[in-house]
């Protein structure tokens, strides 16, 4: 069964005709019904890692106890609350004038590109732009206290509001004028995030085409070129090299991003800094350069790293698809998306695609396909046929793993595997 979106003031009675709606579905064994439970519910997910199904058979899934209290948390877990208690204060909150009220408002107006709107509620409370969500959800961690700004980036936030208006520019330099915090950082992923790090690790502007038109505005109002909070992406030019984004990532270099370290000189097919910072690298750094190399399709970075004794059947390191190795990576962004970079094609609401775009361990958020630097002669997967390539088979779990939710290997990072189709 669908499910549509209830309006952000819309009654507590509406999400309860959802819930309903679900648990008759289920009853009647409605296979959309059965997929959203198994997706959104923690009695079929496992304890350890919240995102990945358990490994249950269709009967004994079929045979688990389902009652009404289940449906209200399935469908609280859809909008990305914690539990149904968190949706009835988000409720209670929203139909009524205050802050939350208030704020919520202005984030559906972000979403909306509806910039009429999103004028006057600034102008009715000038303090929006600094203020924060206090939703409570069943990420990592529960309050993500994202501003206005950080919905710009579609990522990070609640999955079923990661869209992009065709007017995104014009919404984020609106919230800038209005004193918004360009480097903001909110609680995402696990860390602390500026929008910027959220942007160029987002699908949906990328799609809109305004990704690129983005980053030049919020360095425009003085978003900083280098890493800022905390995680696996704070840096931005890293965080855009790691899930694909080359656009955004030249346009950061453009502005004058540093390229002084060995991932971010692979990772953009720069030769001569490459053999520069390869001497006095870390084992990290020559292992994340490999993954990053190999991603973008840079042949001859690639061989100057594996001819220094680089690993080729490991897989990749933490925040840059560690699921996979540096062939399937490759071969995997050739496959779903000839000539651009893609993670493990896997699709997602699984995080992504249904409740949201990306999903990285309990929460929710994005990532996508972009292009990368043309292949040289000769080619990735020749380099490392070379260089003793001996991972078919892992390629083949890995994908499959992804495919259908099963445990995957020490290191795997869902945001980095699924990505919508």
């Amino acid at each position: 069964m669908p499910i549509t979106p209830v309006s952000f003031r819309g009654s507590l009675r509406e999400y309860q005709q959802q819930a309903d709606d679900l648990w008759q579905a289920w009853k009647a064994g409605d296979g959309d019904a059965i997929r959203l439970v198994v997706r959104q519910h923690p009695r079929f997910t496992r304890s350890d890692v919240p995102w990945l199904p358990k490994p249950m058979t269709e009967a004994e899934i079929r045979n688990a106890p389902f009652d009404r209290a289940d449906a209200q948390l399935a469908i609280a877990r859809w909008y990305d609350f914690a539990d149904w208690r968190r949706l009835e204060e988000y409720v209670a909150a929203v139909t009524r004038e205050g802050p939350v009220a208030r704020f919520e408002a202005a984030a559906e107006a972000v979403i909306d590109g509806d910039l009429e709107t999103l004028k006057r509620l600034l102008q009715q409370d000038p303090d929006l732009p600094l203020a924060r969500s206090t939703r409570v959800t069943d990420f990592s961690p529960p309050v993500h206290r994202a501003t206005l700004l950080h919905y710009v980036a579609a990522n990070g936030v609640e999955g079923y509001r990661q869209r992009t208006p065709p007017n995104a520019v014009e919404v984020a330099t609106m919230l800038l004028r209005a004193a918004a915090v360009v480097d903001a950082l909110a609680d995402m992923y696990g860390g602390q995030h500026t929008t910027m790090s959220m942007l160029v690790s987002s699908a949906h502007p990328a799609r809109a085409g305004v990704q690129v038109a983005l980053v030049e505005t919020l360095l425009d109002f003085g978003a900083a070129l280098e890493a800022r909070g905390a995680g696996d992406w704070a840096s931005p030019l890293g965080t855009a090299l790691a899930f694909g984004y080359f656009p955004a990532a030249q346009a950061l270099v453009r502005r004058g991003a540093r390229v002084d370290m060995l991932p971010l000189a692979a990772g953009l097919g720069r030769l001569d800094d490459v053999q520069r910072l390869l001497p006095a690298a870390t084992a990290l750094d020559r292992h994340r350069a490999t993954a990053l190399a190999a991603q973008h399709g840079h042949a001859d970075a690639l061989r100057v790293l594996l001819d220094a004794g680089e690993d080729p059947n490991r897989y990749n390191p933490k925040g840059n698809h560690g699921h996979s190795t540096p062939l399937h990576q490759r071969r995997s962004t050739r496959r779903h998306w000839p000539g651009t970079t893609r993670s493990c094609g896997c699709s997602s609401n699984g995080v992504p695609a249904s409740t949201s775009e990306t999903r990285f361990t309990t929460a929710r958020r994005s990532g996508g396909p972009n292009t990368a630097g043309k292949e040289t002669s000769p080619g990735i997967s020749v380099q490392l046929k070379r260089h003793g390539d001996r991972h078919h088979d892992r390629n083949r779990f890995t994908v499959q793993s992804c495919r259908r939710k099963l445990p995957l290997p020490d290191g795997i990072d869902r945001r980095l595997i699924e990505q919508p189709d």
